[in-house]
């Protein structure tokens, strides 16, 4: 009896920032003829370009890249909007008979494309008191009770974030149990989709270092300068897009309280701080398949290697 896994719909390529996702899922859906579906929260920001390392033209291949540049940075992003609009472009995809590449670092959105994952509705009375708290003390003790209350919630969420923080405290108390509840469990009977999800591991001495010379790019590439023009359009506003990391830096800089050099080292900081986070919320589902972003000993790039564990999940 033939007992081989049915072929992966679609093609996941996740991990900690920096570690070459974009550029391995661009690869993967080019030798697949398929599309790359953006699933970094922060790309869906029209204008955001240089500080979420968007690809440029160039460095996409002539492969489209769907779901980059969909919303204002006014806008306040919602995971169940992401959703539906990443499960259409998938859907649209497999009609055709061709392969979606879902790429990105944002834990709750590749979750809530992939899996079967409903979003508990809102109280306003709830939400307007967490809100009044967070105006009023900041995000840190508010995260720390998220700390308390759901661990795995917390190390997903950054500190800072305090929007996704009042959410998931929320729905804690609304449902009585802790927002990571509202997940389905990571076994194979918990996808609406049948993936395959390649992590890209790196150790962490030179994920750093990664990290470092990104920033670095990103500030001679003009980061301080695309800040300064989104300022006119909302950003500072934006509840959303003005935390983003690096964003969020030279916004402060901008209005004097810090300095450039400041900011700059203060991304560095916070990224790396958000990369141990994505790499704690993937590591705990056993069905990413973890390739190591460096060559291995016979010299085999990282595209070859994903590649070859792709063969190898049709055909085995």
């Amino acid at each position: 009896m033939n007992t081989a896994a049915p072929t992966p719909q679609v093609i996941a390529v996740v991990g900690p920032t920096a570690a070459g996702k974009s550029d391995l899922g661009t690869a993967l859906a080019r030798r697949l003829g398929g599309e790359v579906i953006n699933a970094d929260s922060m790309q869906l920001y029209r204008g955001m370009d240089i500080g979420t390392a968007k690809l440029t033209e160039a460095e996409r291949a002539g492969v489209p890249h769907r779901l980059l540049d969909v919303w204002d940075v006014t806008v306040t992003a919602s995971v169940a909007e992401y959703q539906r609009l990443a499960r259409a472009e998938i859907d649209r995809l497999l009609a055709a008979g061709r392969t979606p590449v879902l790429v990105g670092g944002s834990g709750l959105y590749v979750r809530g494309v992939l899996d079967r994952l409903e979003f508990p509705g809102t109280d306003p009375a709830v939400r307007a008191r967490l809100e009044a708290e967070l105006e009023a003390v900041g995000s840190g003790p508010l995260h720390a009770r998220l700390t308390a209350a759901d661990p795995a919630a917390a190390a997903a969420i950054l500190p800072g974030n305090g929007r996704r923080i009042v959410r998931a405290l929320e729905v804690i108390e609304i449902t009585g149990r802790p927002f990571t509840a509202n997940l389905p469990a990571s076994g194979e009977d918990a996808g609406h989709y049948r993936a395959l999800q390649i992590g890209i591991a790196t150790d962490r001495p030179a994920l750093d270092a990664r990290i470092a010379a990104r920033v670095d790019r990103m500030w001679a590439a003009g980061l301080v300068e695309e800040v300064r023009g989104l300022e006119p359009a909302g950003l500072r506003e934006g509840r959303t897009a003005s935390r983003a990391l690096g964003y969020q830096q030279v916004l402060a800089a901008l209005a004097g309280e810090c300095t450039e050099e400041e900011a700059r080292a203060e991304t560095v900081r916070a990224t790396r701080r958000f990369a141990r986070r994505q790499e704690t919320w993937f590591r705990r589902d056993a069905r990413v398949h973890w390739l190591d972003g460096a060559p291995d000993a016979g010299g085999a790039p990282l595209a070859d290697r994903a590649w070859e564990l792709l063969e190898r999940t049709v055909t085995s």
